[in-house]
């Protein structure tokens, strides 16, 4: 067990090693425990994160407020909106304050090309940990959460485990490509193997790919890159299917939601779930584009373990924040 937190930014996957990672499992795990047997666990008593929002949520602010609270501290909810960074503040002086009103800042900044720059500049000023609820390029909790729920559903041991990282068409908007990125940056470190599956205008960060790269090699892991979902999907142990943006490929809006509209068969059913293992598990971070990128009897059916991985934000966040803001 490492022991090694207090005090340090959780921005990217890769800032945490495997053993860290698995520290804050452990942790999670003890946390669920606790939480469902009603045993008080105030670790953070008298402890206040500010959660800064550039970006909607459901999920994200639920379970780090719902966390905090659950840990005896509190969480101030924030929408940038209603700030004066719009009027001058900068993240420097965001840093400088925040971290000297607050134990921890949190922050969720999706805008491409600006979000992780930003959660950078605020850390680099700031006495407080920061803490990455999502940005342009990871989304470092969400993962941990699918592992914790791999992990519940197949085993702590992932070797030789197929998991399909696939693209998805979604109608709704273009959607940040932060949790593919962060999902084959930290999944091969487990053992597993991981086929990533998308058309090729949906390619993934080259320096991101190259550190996913790496990490298979280093754990001596599978990793492919294919054009073909059906061909994905054959014997895979999970699934998970997620829509994002081209934005890698351009930045041109209209242009981006042409080449969305040629890939609406890119769509998760039954069909393609028969092409999986029988017991294969369907993974989305939510929300989903019910019926253009999954079908509800794909989403709502017995293969689906969304809820599970939904539930699990709040343990992993409850972790990393104990173990850092303590």
């Amino acid at each position: 067990m490492q022991t090694n937190f207090r005090g340090r930014d959780f921005i990217s996957d890769l800032d945490f090693s495997k053993e860290e990672v698995e520290t804050v499992l452990d942790v999670a795990f003890d946390l669920k425990r606790k939480r469902a047997l009603g045993e008080p666990h105030p670790y953070l008593r008298d402890k206040v994160l500010a959660m800064l929002f550039f970006f909607t949520s459901t999920r994200t602010r639920g379970s780090f407020e719902a966390g905090m609270a659950q840990l005896g501290g509190h969480a101030a909810f924030i929408e940038s909106k209603t700030t004066q960074i719009s009027h001058g503040d900068t993240a420097q002086e965001i840093g400088e304050i925040y971290g000297r009103y607050f134990d921890g800042i949190a922050i969720r900044h999706c805008d491409w090309g600006v979000g992780n720059k930003y959660l950078n500049e605020v850390a680099a000023a700031s006495r407080a940990p920061v803490l990455n609820m999502q940005c342009d390029i990871y989304h470092p909790f969400q993962i941990l959460a699918d592992l914790m729920t791999i992990i519940e559903k197949k085993g702590r041991d992932l070797r030789r485990k197929k998991m399909v990282v696939s693209w998805a068409y979604a109608s709704s908007y273009q959607k940040p490509i932060s949790v593919p990125q962060s999902l084959v940056l930290q999944m091969p470190r487990f053992g597993l193997d991981i086929v990533l599956a998308h058309p090729p205008e949906f390619r993934l960060m080259p320096e991101i790919m190259d550190q996913a790269q790496e990490q298979a090699r280093k754990y001596g892991t599978g990793f492919d890159v294919v054009d073909d979902m059906d061909e994905a999907f054959k014997d895979a142990d999970i699934v998970y299917p997620k829509s994002w943006g081209p934005l890698v490929y351009t930045e041109d809006v209209e242009e981006s939601a042409r080449i969305i509209n040629k890939y609406k068969d890119w769509i998760t059913d039954e069909r393609r779930m028969s092409l999986a293992k029988p017991d294969a598990i369907y993974m989305h971070p939510l929300p989903a584009d019910r019926n253009i990128e999954v079908t509800d009897g794909v989403i709502t059916g017995p293969n689906s373990v969304v809820y599970d991985e939904a539930e699990n934000r709040l343990h992993v966040q409850k972790a990393v924040m104990a173990l850092t803001m303590s």
